[in-house]
Protein backbone atom coordinates (compact mmCIF):
# COMPACT_ATOMS: atom_id res chain seq x y z
CA UNK A 1 0.00 0.00 0.00
CA UNK A 2 1.29 3.61 -0.86
CA UNK A 3 2.03 5.28 2.81
CA UNK A 4 0.83 8.23 4.52
CA UNK A 5 2.93 11.41 4.44
CA UNK A 6 2.83 12.84 8.29
CA UNK A 7 4.21 16.73 8.59
CA UNK A 8 5.42 17.79 11.74
CA UNK A 9 5.67 21.52 12.68
CA UNK A 10 7.06 21.29 16.61
CA UNK A 11 10.69 22.38 16.84
CA UNK A 12 11.10 20.74 19.96
CA UNK A 13 12.49 17.06 19.74
CA UNK A 14 10.78 15.99 22.94
CA UNK A 15 7.05 17.04 21.78
CA UNK A 16 7.39 16.08 17.81
CA UNK A 17 8.79 12.59 18.89
CA UNK A 18 5.94 12.19 21.33
CA UNK A 19 3.52 13.73 19.31
CA UNK A 20 4.32 10.88 16.19
CA UNK A 21 4.29 8.11 18.31
CA UNK A 22 0.67 9.06 19.17
CA UNK A 23 -0.04 9.36 15.30
CA UNK A 24 1.43 5.82 15.38
CA UNK A 25 -0.27 3.95 18.01
CA UNK A 26 -3.92 5.88 17.94
CA UNK A 27 -3.71 5.81 14.11
CA UNK A 28 -2.76 2.05 13.79
CA UNK A 29 0.06 2.62 11.50
CA UNK A 30 3.35 1.19 11.81
CA UNK A 31 6.90 3.65 11.06
CA UNK A 32 6.52 1.65 7.56
CA UNK A 33 3.78 2.46 6.63
CA UNK A 34 4.19 6.53 6.41
CA UNK A 35 6.45 9.34 5.54
CA UNK A 36 7.55 11.53 8.54
CA UNK A 37 8.65 14.95 7.67
CA UNK A 38 9.55 17.27 10.65
CA UNK A 39 9.24 20.42 8.72
CA UNK A 40 12.00 22.17 11.46
CA UNK A 41 14.77 20.38 10.21
CA UNK A 42 13.82 19.31 6.35
CA UNK A 43 11.59 21.20 3.15
CA UNK A 44 9.31 19.63 1.77
CA UNK A 45 10.67 17.99 -1.83
CA UNK A 46 10.36 19.60 -4.43
CA UNK A 47 8.88 16.87 -6.44
CA UNK A 48 7.17 15.41 -3.67
CA UNK A 49 3.95 13.66 -5.55
CA UNK A 50 0.74 13.37 -3.36
CA UNK A 51 -0.89 11.15 -5.21
CA UNK A 52 1.61 8.91 -3.73
CA UNK A 53 0.23 8.69 -0.51
CA UNK A 54 -2.87 7.35 0.87
CA UNK A 55 -3.31 10.71 2.89
CA UNK A 56 -1.74 13.69 4.64
CA UNK A 57 -1.59 14.03 8.65
CA UNK A 58 -0.63 17.28 9.70
CA UNK A 59 0.14 17.97 13.06
CA UNK A 60 -0.07 20.65 16.00
CA UNK A 61 2.44 23.72 17.07
CA UNK A 62 3.44 27.04 19.11
CA UNK A 63 3.05 28.88 15.80
CA UNK A 64 -0.42 30.83 14.58
CA UNK A 65 -1.14 31.55 11.12
CA UNK A 66 -2.83 34.38 12.44
CA UNK A 67 0.26 36.20 14.02
CA UNK A 68 1.87 39.38 12.02
CA UNK A 69 4.96 38.14 9.89
CA UNK A 70 7.26 40.06 12.02
CA UNK A 71 5.79 38.34 15.34
CA UNK A 72 6.93 34.88 13.59
CA UNK A 73 10.41 33.20 14.61
CA UNK A 74 12.14 32.28 11.27
CA UNK A 75 11.68 28.49 11.76
CA UNK A 76 7.34 28.99 12.41
CA UNK A 77 7.29 31.37 8.91
CA UNK A 78 9.39 28.38 7.26
CA UNK A 79 7.05 25.72 8.83
CA UNK A 80 3.88 27.65 7.72
CA UNK A 81 4.96 28.32 4.04
CA UNK A 82 5.70 24.68 3.43
CA UNK A 83 2.43 23.13 5.06
CA UNK A 84 0.61 26.31 3.07
CA UNK A 85 2.70 25.33 -0.23
CA UNK A 86 0.83 21.63 -0.22
CA UNK A 87 -2.61 23.29 0.16
CA UNK A 88 -3.86 24.18 -3.26
CA UNK A 89 -2.99 20.73 -4.52
CA UNK A 90 -4.50 18.85 -1.21
CA UNK A 91 -8.11 21.18 -1.92
CA UNK A 92 -7.91 21.38 -5.94
CA UNK A 93 -7.71 17.19 -5.83
CA UNK A 94 -9.43 16.68 -2.64
CA UNK A 95 -6.65 14.70 -1.15
CA UNK A 96 -7.04 12.91 1.85
CA UNK A 97 -5.89 15.52 4.67
CA UNK A 98 -6.07 15.54 8.51
CA UNK A 99 -4.96 18.82 10.05
CA UNK A 100 -4.77 18.76 14.06
CA UNK A 101 -4.66 21.88 15.68
CA UNK A 102 -2.27 24.08 13.62
CA UNK A 103 -3.66 21.61 10.55
CA UNK A 104 -7.26 23.86 11.06
CA UNK A 105 -4.91 27.34 11.18
CA UNK A 106 -3.45 26.39 7.95
CA UNK A 107 -6.91 25.25 6.19
CA UNK A 108 -8.87 27.78 6.95
CA UNK A 109 -5.79 30.38 6.44
CA UNK A 110 -5.29 28.79 2.52
CA UNK A 111 -9.48 29.05 2.54
CA UNK A 112 -9.67 32.75 3.62
CA UNK A 113 -7.04 34.79 5.25
CA UNK A 114 -8.59 36.43 7.75
CA UNK A 115 -10.90 33.39 8.63
CA UNK A 116 -8.87 32.19 11.54
CA UNK A 117 -7.70 34.83 14.26
CA UNK A 118 -6.89 35.49 17.87
CA UNK A 119 -10.25 37.79 17.93
CA UNK A 120 -12.75 34.87 19.87
CA UNK A 121 -12.61 31.34 20.52
CA UNK A 122 -9.32 31.06 22.03
CA UNK A 123 -9.24 28.26 24.66
CA UNK A 124 -7.21 27.27 27.79
CA UNK A 125 -5.39 24.15 28.10
CA UNK A 126 -8.56 21.62 29.04
CA UNK A 127 -10.55 18.97 28.42
CA UNK A 128 -13.37 20.29 26.65
CA UNK A 129 -16.62 18.75 25.80
CA UNK A 130 -17.59 18.86 22.76
CA UNK A 131 -20.83 17.74 20.25
CA UNK A 132 -21.19 15.75 17.15
CA UNK A 133 -23.33 18.42 14.87
CA UNK A 134 -26.14 17.34 12.55
CA UNK A 135 -24.01 16.70 9.50
CA UNK A 136 -21.11 15.21 12.00
CA UNK A 137 -23.29 12.64 12.36
CA UNK A 138 -23.11 11.11 8.78
CA UNK A 139 -19.31 11.36 8.64
CA UNK A 140 -17.07 8.61 8.11
CA UNK A 141 -14.91 9.69 10.32
CA UNK A 142 -16.97 10.11 13.27
CA UNK A 143 -18.98 6.79 13.43
CA UNK A 144 -18.72 4.59 16.30
CA UNK A 145 -17.85 8.06 18.55
CA UNK A 146 -20.28 9.24 21.08
CA UNK A 147 -22.31 12.46 20.40
CA UNK A 148 -20.88 13.92 23.07
CA UNK A 149 -17.05 13.36 24.02
CA UNK A 150 -14.48 15.09 25.60
CA UNK A 151 -10.93 16.47 23.79
CA UNK A 152 -7.65 18.02 24.74
CA UNK A 153 -7.59 21.74 23.85
CA UNK A 154 -5.07 24.52 24.23
CA UNK A 155 -5.22 27.50 21.68
CA UNK A 156 -4.50 31.42 21.29
CA UNK A 157 -6.19 31.09 17.74
CA UNK A 158 -9.17 29.38 16.43
CA UNK A 159 -11.47 29.81 13.00
CA UNK A 160 -13.64 32.65 13.17
CA UNK A 161 -16.98 31.42 10.86
CA UNK A 162 -17.05 28.52 8.00
CA UNK A 163 -15.14 29.31 4.77
CA UNK A 164 -16.82 28.69 1.76
CA UNK A 165 -17.04 25.04 1.05
CA UNK A 166 -16.54 23.68 4.71
CA UNK A 167 -18.83 21.85 6.50
CA UNK A 168 -19.30 22.15 10.63
CA UNK A 169 -18.73 18.47 11.93
CA UNK A 170 -17.99 19.27 15.60
CA UNK A 171 -18.87 22.21 18.41
CA UNK A 172 -18.11 23.15 21.46
CA UNK A 173 -18.94 25.83 23.44
CA UNK A 174 -16.02 27.78 23.57
CA UNK A 175 -14.73 27.22 20.14
CA UNK A 176 -17.84 26.04 17.73
CA UNK A 177 -15.64 25.10 15.30
CA UNK A 178 -13.84 21.86 16.49
CA UNK A 179 -14.17 19.71 13.56
CA UNK A 180 -14.85 20.41 10.07
CA UNK A 181 -14.59 18.84 6.00
CA UNK A 182 -13.87 20.96 2.70
CA UNK A 183 -15.16 18.39 0.01
CA UNK A 184 -15.50 15.10 0.78
CA UNK A 185 -11.64 14.65 2.23
CA UNK A 186 -10.28 17.70 3.41
CA UNK A 187 -10.85 17.48 7.13
CA UNK A 188 -9.09 19.38 10.44
CA UNK A 189 -9.75 19.26 14.16
CA UNK A 190 -8.66 22.22 16.49
CA UNK A 191 -8.58 19.37 19.31
CA UNK A 192 -5.66 17.16 19.13
CA UNK A 193 -7.19 13.74 18.13
CA UNK A 194 -3.89 11.93 19.09
CA UNK A 195 -3.04 13.57 22.37
CA UNK A 196 -3.94 11.06 25.38
CA UNK A 197 -3.06 12.45 29.03
CA UNK A 198 0.74 11.36 29.03
CA UNK A 199 1.55 13.26 25.80
CA UNK A 200 -0.66 16.33 27.29
CA UNK A 201 1.53 16.06 30.27
CA UNK A 202 4.66 16.01 27.86
CA UNK A 203 3.27 19.19 26.35
CA UNK A 204 2.30 21.39 29.66
CA UNK A 205 5.79 21.13 30.70
CA UNK A 206 7.63 22.00 27.17
CA UNK A 207 4.90 24.56 26.53
CA UNK A 208 5.01 26.37 30.04
CA UNK A 209 6.51 29.19 29.36
CA UNK A 210 5.02 30.01 25.64
CA UNK A 211 2.08 31.74 27.02
CA UNK A 212 -0.89 28.75 27.18
CA UNK A 213 -1.06 29.41 30.95
CA UNK A 214 0.63 30.69 34.12
CA UNK A 215 3.83 28.88 34.57
CA UNK A 216 2.65 28.18 38.09
CA UNK A 217 -0.90 26.19 36.91
CA UNK A 218 1.46 23.73 35.39
CA UNK A 219 1.22 20.70 37.74
CA UNK A 220 -3.07 21.87 38.20
CA UNK A 221 -3.30 21.17 34.45
CA UNK A 222 -1.44 18.11 34.64
CA UNK A 223 -4.01 16.59 37.13
CA UNK A 224 -6.50 17.61 35.40
CA UNK A 225 -5.64 16.19 32.56
CA UNK A 226 -5.03 12.98 34.34
CA UNK A 227 -8.57 13.34 35.52
CA UNK A 228 -10.49 14.09 31.91
CA UNK A 229 -11.74 10.81 30.22
CA UNK A 230 -10.68 11.69 27.05
CA UNK A 231 -10.66 8.63 24.62
CA UNK A 232 -13.37 9.37 21.96
CA UNK A 233 -10.69 11.91 19.66
CA UNK A 234 -8.17 8.79 18.73
CA UNK A 235 -10.89 6.85 17.18
CA UNK A 236 -11.10 10.17 14.34
CA UNK A 237 -7.68 9.44 13.80
CA UNK A 238 -8.13 5.35 13.17
CA UNK A 239 -11.33 6.06 11.78
CA UNK A 240 -9.37 8.35 9.19
CA UNK A 241 -6.42 5.86 8.73
CA UNK A 242 -8.41 2.98 7.95
CA UNK A 243 -10.45 4.41 5.24
CA UNK A 244 -7.81 5.87 3.38
CA UNK A 245 -5.02 3.42 3.55
CA UNK A 246 -6.66 1.18 1.05
CA UNK A 247 -6.37 4.33 -1.67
Amino acid sequence: MKPFLILQLRPETDASDDEFQAFLSKGGLREDEVHRIRLDQEDIPADLDLGAYCGVIVGGGPGCVSDAPDKKTPIEAKIEADCLSIMPDITSRDIPFLGCCYGIGILGHHLEPGAVSKARYGEAVSASPCEITEAGKSDPLLQNIPANFQAFVGHKEAMQHLPDGCVQLVSSAPCPFQMIRYGKNVYATQFHPEADANGFETRIGIYKHHGYFPPEEAQALVDMVHAADVHAPAQILRNFVDRYRNG
